[in-house]
C-alpha cells in the first residue's frame, strides 16, 4: 500500500511515493530539472503560468511511480504542499484567467497597508491575527482595480494548492488554513472575514468550498487517473501550505513545538495554542494543520529574508576560490564564539516583516583591520543569521511560545556545525535534524486524512532523526553576550 505526496513550488514541483507499513519513501521526481521561470513584467512582479505547475506535476508523478518500480493503481491517498499566498483566478469553465501573482510579488503591498489602516489596526490584528499586508486577498484587490474586466469574469479564487488538486478533481474547494493564509479568514467569528469581503467589495461567492485539512477534498478523475496510471477515484485527502506542511513534515503539531528552515531565506515556524497577536505585526499567523476551533493551533511564521543568500555571498566574494561550503563551515570554526567584536546584520535582501517591513542593507559592524580576517567574516555572518533567528524567537516567546525544542530538515544552514551550535547556544533550545521533505510530508498527511494512518505519531513513527544538539552550557555566556553586541548595534541601526 503507497501513498502520494507532491510539493508545488514556485522553483520545481516534486512527488514522492512513501510506502505505508514502513514509512520510507520508494520514489520521488522533480521537474523541471533547471529552475521554473518566473514572469517579472515590471520591478516588484512576480507571475507563474498554473498549467506549468499541472504539466512539472504530472511529470514528476509518472517519473516518481516509475522510480518506485509499483503499480500506480496501488497509491490509496494523494496529500499536497503548495507555495503560500499565491492567487489563482478561474471562470465559470475552470479556466485560468490570467497567470497566477505568487507569494513574491510586492505590487499589493499599499492594498493591504490601506486595508489595515481602514478597517483599523487591533481589529484586524484581533480578528485575522495579520496585516492584510501583500496577502493573497490584497492581490485580489489589485485585479479589481487594473483589470477590471477580468475581474467581473471570476467564478472562484484559489491558492495554488486547490488549483492542482482542481486539476486532479473537477472540484473547486479549499480549507481554513488556506484561506488564513490569504487573510480571508476571523478566526474570533470563525468565518469568511465580513470586514475584509466588505472592504475590498468582494463577494463571498468568490471563495471555494472549505472542506477539512484532513479529509476526502476530491477524487480522482477517469481522465486524470489514466494518464498518470493510477486509479480511478483515488482521493486527495489533505493539502496545506509549505510552510505549515513543512512542520507536519517534523511532526510539529503542539503548542511550543518549533520547525525552521535555513535556505535561501530563513522560517522559524512555531505553534501557539491560544488566540495570541504581535501588537507591532512583526509575524504572521495562520491556522495551522490540526487547528480547530475548540483546539486552537495556530502556526505562527517568522521570515528572515537574508539566511542562506548571505552565507552564499560570503562563499563567493570572501571565501578563497574553489572553497566549497563545508570547508567554509570549517574556516568559520577556527574564530572564537562572537567573532571577537564582528558584528554582521544579514538584512539585504528586500523588506523584513521582522523589522516592521523596513528594507535595509546588509552592514558589518566592529571590523578591525589588524584582527578581522575571511575567517572571521564567514563565522560572524552565521552568526549574524543565527542571531536574527533568536531576535525573531524573542518576538514569538512574548506572544506565549516556550521554545524548548527546535526541529529541521537535515539541509542548507543546518549542515554547518557552526550555525547549529550557535543557534542551540543562544537559544538554550535542543535542535533535532531530520530526514525528510514537503513531498514526503504531504504523502503522510495524506494518509491521515485517509484514515489509514490512526495518527500523527503512527504516520511519523518511522521519521528518522539524523543528528541532535544540546546546547554547550559552557557557551552559553559567550553567545549570549555576542548577542546582546549584536543586538545592540540592530537598534543603533535601524
Amino acid at each position: 500500500m503507497y501513498l502520494l505526496g507532491c510539493d508545488i513550488g514556485s522553483s520545481s514541483v516534486k512527488a514522492s511515493v512513501v510506502e505505508v507499513e514502513s514509512g520510507k519513501t520508494v520514489g520521488s521526481d522533480f521537474f523541471p530539472k533547471e529552475e521554473a521561470p518566473i514572469l517579472a513584467v515590471k520591478p516588484g512582479w512576480a507571475e507563474q503560468d498554473p498549467e506549468s505547475w499541472w504539466g512539472y506535476l504530472k511529470d514528476a508523478i509518472k517519473g516518481a511511480i516509475a522510480a518506485a518500480r509499483i503499480d500506480g493503481k496501488e497509491i490509496r491517498a494523494i496529500g499536497i504542499s503548495y507555495q503560500m499566498h499565491g492567487l489563482v483566478v478561474v471562470d465559470s469553465d475552470k479556466k485560468v484567467l490570467r497567470p497566477s501573482i505568487i507569494w513574491c510579488d510586492s505590487r499589493a503591498v499599499p492594498y493591504g497597508n490601506r486595508a489595515f489602516t481602514t478597517i483599523g489596526e487591533e481589529q484586524c490584528l484581533s480578528h485575522l491575527l495579520n496585516s492584510p499586508g501583500n496577502f493573497t486577498a490584497s492581490k485580489l484587490a489589485w485585479i479589481k482595480e487594473y483589470e477590471p474586466r477580468l475581474f467581473e469574469r471570476i467564478h472562484k479564487i484559489m491558492l495554488p494548492g486547490d488549483y492542482v488538486a482542481m486539476r486532479m478533481t473537477g472540484d473547486i474547494v479549499t480549507t481554513v488554513s488556506g484561506l488564513s493564509e490569504g487573510i480571508f479568514w476571523d478566526f474570533k467569528n470563525q468565518c469568511v472575514s465580513k470586514d475584509v469581503m466588505n472592504y475590498f467589495g468582494f463577494d463571498n461567492d468568490l471563495i471555494a468550498d472549505i472542506r477539512p485539512t484532513f479529509a476526502n477534498q476530491g477524487e480522482l478523475t477517469e481522465s486524470v487517473a489514466s494518464e498518470l496510471g493510477m486509479k480511478k477515484g483515488t482521493p486527495i485527502t489533505y493539502r496545506a501550505g509549505d510552510q505549515p506542511n513543512n512542520a507536519l513534515s517534523l511532526n510539529v503539531l503542539n503548542p511550543g513545538e518549533i520547525a525552521a528552515t535555513g535556505g535561501t531565506s530563513g522560517v522559524v515556524y512555531g505553534v501557539n495554542g491560544a488566540i495570541n497577536y504581535d501588537p507591532l505585526s512583526r509575524v504572521n499567523t495562520f491556522a495551522h494543520v490540526n487547528y480547530t476551533p475548540e483546539e486552537p493551533r495556530l502556526g505562527v511564521l517568522l521570515c528572515i529574508n537574508g539566511v542562506g543568500i548571505l552565507n552564499s555571498w560570503i562563499k563567493r566574494n570572501v571565501a578563497p576560490a574553489g572553497m566549497d561550503y563545508e570547508a567554509l563551515n570549517d574556516l568559520a570554526a577556527t574564530v572564537p564564539v562572537g567573532s571577537e567584536g564582528l558584528s554582521i546584520l544579514p538584512f539585504g535582501n528586500g523588506a523584513e516583516r521582522m523589522l516592521q517591513n523596513r528594507s535595509s542593507s546588509c552592514s558589518v559592524h566592529g571590523l578591525n583591520f589588524n584582527i578581522h580576517g575571511k575567517a572571521h567574516l564567514a563565522r560572524a555572518a552565521q552568526e549574524g543569521i543565527v542571531f536574527s533567528f533568536k531576535y525573531g524567537m524573542d518576538i514569538m516567546n512574548e506572544m506565549g511560545i516556550n521554545i524548548d525544542v527546535i526541529r529541521a530538515g537535515h539541509a542548507n544552514m543546518f549542515l554547518s556545525p557552526v550555525f547549529r551550535e550557535a543557534l542551540a547556544g543562544v537559544t538554550g533550545a535542543v535542535i533535532e535534524l531530520y530526514d525528510t521533505n514537503g513531498a514526503v510530508g504531504a504523502a503522510k498527511g495524506a494518509g491521515i486524512g485517509a484514515g489509514i494512518y490512526k495518527s500523527p505519531a503512527e504516520a511519523f513513527a518511522s521519521l528518522q532523526k539524523i543528528n541532535r544538539i544540546e546546547p554547550d552550557g559552557l557557551k552559553a555566556d559567550s553567545y549570549c553576550s555576542a548577542y546582546e553586541i549584536w543586538r545592540e548595534r540592530l537598534i543603533k541601526n535601524s
